[in-house]
């Protein structure tokens, strides 16, 4: 229901969610319902409802009316009763009265903000509800009707003072239809007025003043407000302000508009940015909207005497007092005036415009100054906009206006969204950049220009445009060649080395390999923002043209020594801060390991923690894949390698890696391998006793962990228990997030086990918790996917299916396929739709890599014989489960088996599933199930003492029955 529409600002309507029409019936039923959907969400008592229908004079069977009216309509409508009166359970905001208040209040808000656009927004689409007159369904309305339409005009004025403050303007027209419908508003009036001075028509504006003032004597005897006569007399006084040398425009002016309206009355601004960021574009709308008068000055085609072009900008003739400079003769010129001078691209006359502008400034108080350049002027006073390429939201919109004036008929759909912010992506938001690539749809359509971006280069592409516009701004490498020939040698040098950044760099790492880059920023080829410095990806690319290998060997370098040295730090305390470090360094790290191999495998093993903690690991595969090469000296690197190039490394990687970890007989020096090996692999190669671990404290502790999750793994729950808690204390002194998250979760598992269901949650959202914080979504996977199947086990498959589709979204994060495919169809045949079951379990892919695999196989195996009901495939399950690692796999296999032998053999095999495994497996539906007709075939004795026979079971004898039931 809560997806219908409901409007009564017009006619009744009623529309379903595919938008057909409702039938709601009679006079009496529309009243009534009318009465409902203002009160949306609210009960209205009864005697109100027969107000509303019948006024004063109700007639003696009007409640029993109502009932009737009101059983009608629930026949569509979700009307309940509460004791006191009926209420509509709908959603206020699918009402559209409801919807026009919210909106009229949201426009208001950013109106008095000072966010006209998108007051303008909001509002617009508040008046626009209206279908008509309001409430015509309700014969007793007037009050409500009486409140809905000021509201309406209230929404009609704050519209029209956000459209003013805008350069689009208002409706005249829609003005003077509501000024004829309310003579006395004098707020509509004064609007009115304004609208009517702002479209040229100053005289039309006093005449209007006029009429309303005699209106207002005859009617009310009343002079106009103070507010209106202000108006009217700002109209008097105004003169449109003249502007001199401003182009006008052939393109709408777009994505610029929170800058403009920061620009401020500062004497000096200087908008400061790369080339093609618009700057000029901005100064120009500037002079536009300026209440002053404006003269624009471009010093682009000069080298020298700026004070001579801005005489001649100014329309000052040649000559005048002899001995007088020209300077002079432009103080002469200015002083005494109220005016805004537009230097317009300063960058490279810069020292001639500073001191220009600091004598005129200095002897010009009148005069205010807007300057663009690719640095500051460097004035005391001086205001510093810098401006940043366009938002992502900016550049689609500036780039589908530009797009629809070259290809007829362009327009942006959910079809070509993704490659048009490919585009803008690409080009750094950079409007110039935007706008030569929308020219380019002559010729190509918009995928083939973002393919062609990414493939043949931006500088390729973008190599043609306005053939009128100034020859910097033809291309895009001309517009970064105008940068570039403004630097010195020394600038240049820097610029090349700062290129070999990939993201951007810390100020550590700037200095390091490049030194001094304040002039740089300066010149708005770097930005400094947060304590980093990058450049915009088609500066940097220009730059790079020039990088050379000695300079990316040193790039290489600093981050490696930078990998090294966090390693130890991410399993300590404060791990946070530096996987944030890193974190930030991201794109460098992975430019740095494809240096060169040796580097590469160095950066691979001092990385394994950082890819691991913060969900990268699968970044690292493809250039671990081409590092499978055995080097002196590195072998740890090498089995780092073959971990992080899963699945590419062919066995013999895998049994050189494996040999190396057993060959290994001191600290290794990589500690977070040892771990790494241990989840990806399984203990292979691990001794008990892990020699090669070191004896700090995080190393002692990971030890025990290992053995503890062995110990659970093997059947000895309760001696896990008591390890994990200590390990988690261990940890816990560390203060290592990843150990403690560790822990958490195998308690958790135990928890759940015995049916612990309240502290089993409470340890895996601590775990959850942490994990979240260090960013380790492939473990916060797996984590969300146990806890989901301990949902199973409550016999709760709804709330199961949450957690295992949010294991799945972690692992997509991780890059990694879905992880949750089987829980999925357990959950899907608990509810009893094994179809969806079936489909899920036939998408799973055969594991390819990792621990604990014939586990994965056999439960999969395991729920295939439950849907096909197949003794033989129960059977294969056992098989497979009994060459697996963890005995819980092989005690959910046999509880499987135990649906498919006589009733005798599977209380037996029941019982030998928790001699396996320690522990009954607490509430899970299909041991439940098997165990109650198991006892209701032979008899709750019998069934206990097969049960307990199997329970005592020796591991050894388990196995060995297993066997004979499998076999037999």
């Amino acid at each position: 229901m809560s997806a219908m529409r409901f409007g009564i600002l017009g006619p009744l309507e009623v529309r379903t969610d595919t938008g057909e029409r409702l039938a709601v019936g009679g006079p009496r039923p529309r009243a009534l319902l009318t009465i409902l959907l203002l009160n949306a969400g609210r009960v209205v008592g009864v005697e109100r409802l027969i107000d509303g229908q019948y006024g004063e004079d109700p007639p003696a069977g009007a409640a029993n009316a109502i009932q009737a009216q009101v059983s009608r309509l629930r026949k569509s409508l979700p009307v309940e009763f509460d004791g006191v009166g009926y209420r509509l359970a709908i959603d206020p905001l699918d009402v559209d009265v409801h919807r026009f208040q919210q909106l009229a209040g949201d426009g208001r808000r950013s109106l008095a903000s000072g966010g006209f656009r998108e007051a303008r927004g909001l509002l617009r689409e508040a008046v626009d509800l209206w279908r008509g007159p309001a409430l015509v369904d309700l014969p007793f309305g007037q009050a409500q009707l009486a409140w809905l339409e000021e509201l309406r005009l209230s929404a009609w004025e704050d519209l029209a003072e956000a459209e003013l403050a805008l350069p689009e303007g208002t409706s005249v027209a829609e003005l003077r239809r509501l000024v004829a419908a309310h003579p006395l508003r004098e707020r509509l009036v004064g609007l009115l007025m304004r609208a009517l001075h702002a479209a040229g028509r100053p005289a039309e504006a006093l005449t209007v003043f006029d009429e309303t003032r005699r209106l207002l004597v005859k009617e009310l005897g009343a002079d106009p407000s103070p507010e209106l006569a202000e108006i009217h007399l700002e109209i008097l006084r105004a003169e449109k302000p003249r502007r001199h040398g401003v182009a006008a425009q052939l393109t709408s002016f777009v994505g610029r508009e929170r800058e403009l309206e920061a620009l401020g009355d500062a004497r000096l601004i200087t908008l400061v940015g790369p080339g093609g960021v618009g700057k000029t574009r901005l100064a120009i709308e500037a002079a536009r909207r300026s209440a002053r008068e404006t003269w624009f000055a471009d010093l682009s085609p000069i080298s020298e005497h700026v004070d001579l072009a801005v005489l001649a900008a100014l329309g000052v003739r040649d000559g005048g007092v002899p001995g007088m400079s020209p300077v002079d003769r432009l103080v002469t010129a200015l002083s005494g005036r109220e005016l805004l001078l537009i230097l317009d691209n300063c960058e490279h006359v810069i020292d001639a415009a500073a001191a220009l502008a600091r004598r005129l400034l200095g002897e010009c108080p009148g005069l205010s100054l807007l300057a663009t350049s690719r640095e500051p002027l460097g004035l005391t006073g001086e205001t510093i906009m810098p401006l940043a390429p366009l938002g992502t939201a900016s550049a689609i919109r500036l780039f589908a206006d530009r797009a629809a004036a070259v290809g007829q008929g362009f327009e942006l759909t959910e079809d070509n969204l993704d490659a048009v912010s490919s585009i803008c992506a690409t080009l750094d938001g950079l409007p110039l950049a935007i706008e030569l690539a929308a020219a380019r749809l002559r010729f190509f359509p918009v995928e083939e220009i973002a393919a062609r971006l990414i493939a043949d280069g931006r500088f390729r592409l973008l190599s043609r445009g306005d053939r009128t516009a100034a020859a910097r701004h033809q291309t895009l490498r001309a517009v970064v060649e105008w940068s570039w020939d403004l630097l010195s040698a020394e600038e240049r040098e820097l610029a090349t080395r700062f290129s070999v950044f990939a993201g951007g760099a810390s100020l550590d790492a700037v200095e390091a390999i490049c030194g001094d880059i304040t002039d740089l920023v300066d010149k708005s080829l770097v930005v400094a923002e947060g304590g980093r410095y990058r450049m915009f990806e088609t500066i940097r690319l220009f730059c790079a043209s020039g990088l050379t290998d000695d300079i990316r060997a040193e790039h290489a370098r600093y981050y490696l020594e930078l990998a090294q040295e966090a390693d130890p730090h991410l399993r300590r305390a404060e791990q946070l801060v530096w996987l944030a470090r890193l974190s930030s360094e991201h794109n460098n790290l992975m430019a740095a390991l494809r240096h060169d191999p040796e580097t590469g495998q160095r950066m691979v093993a001092a990385l394994a923690a950082y890819w691991w903690l913060s969900g990268r690991r699968s970044e690292a595969g493809e250039p671990a894949a081409g590092l499978l090469e055995l080097r002196p000296g590195l072998e740890e690197e090498y089995v780092a390698c073959v971990l992080h190039a899963v699945p590419h490394p062919a066995p013999e990687h895998w049994e050189r890696a494996t040999e190396i970890l057993r060959a290994t007989r001191w600290p290794l020096r990589h500690p977070f391998l040892a771990p790494l090996w241990g989840m990806l692999v399984g203990p292979v190669g691990i001794a008990a006793d892990a020699p090669f671990l070191g004896g700090d404290p995080w190393s002692e502790a990971l030890v025990r962990l290992g053995n503890a999750l062995l110990t659970l793994h093997s059947g000895d729950p309760a001696k896990a228990e008591r390890e994990l808690s200590e390990i988690l204390d261990q940890f816990g002194k560390v203060g290592e997030r990843w150990g403690m998250a560790q822990a958490m979760d195998g308690l958790a598992v135990l928890a759940s086990w015995r049916g612990r269901w309240e502290r089993a949650g409470e340890l895996w959202r601590e775990a959850m918790a942490m994990l979240k914080e260090l960013g380790s979504v492939e473990e916060c996977a797996q984590v969300l996917g146990r806890r989901a199947e301990a949902h199973l086990r409550q016999g709760r498959p709804e709330v199961a299916v949450r957690d295992f589709r949010g294991a799945d979204e972690y692992a997509r994060q991780a890059g990694l396929p879905a992880v949750s495919l089987l829980g999925l169809a357990m959950a899907a045949r608990l509810q009893g739709d094994l179809d969806e079951a079936r489909r899920l379990l036939e998408r799973m892919p055969e594991p390819t890599g990792g621990f604990g695999l014939e586990g994965q196989r056999a439960r999969r195996l395991t729920e295939l014989a439950r849907l096909e009901r197949a003794g033989e495939l129960h059977r294969e399950a056992v098989s497979v489960a009994k060459r697996s690692f963890m005995v819980a796999d092989l005690a959910a296999a046999v509880e499987g088996l135990a649906e498919a032998v006589p009733p005798k053999q599977a209380a037996l095999l029941l019982g030998i599933a928790v001699a396996l495994r320690g522990t009954a497996l607490a509430g899970d539906p299909d041991v439940a199930r098997v165990a109650a007709e198991a006892s209701a075939a032979i008899g709750a004795e019998a069934f206990a003492e097969q049960f307990g026979t199997g329970a005592a079971m020796s591991r050894e004898d388990a196995l060995t029955t297993i066997e004979d039931v499998v076999s037999g």
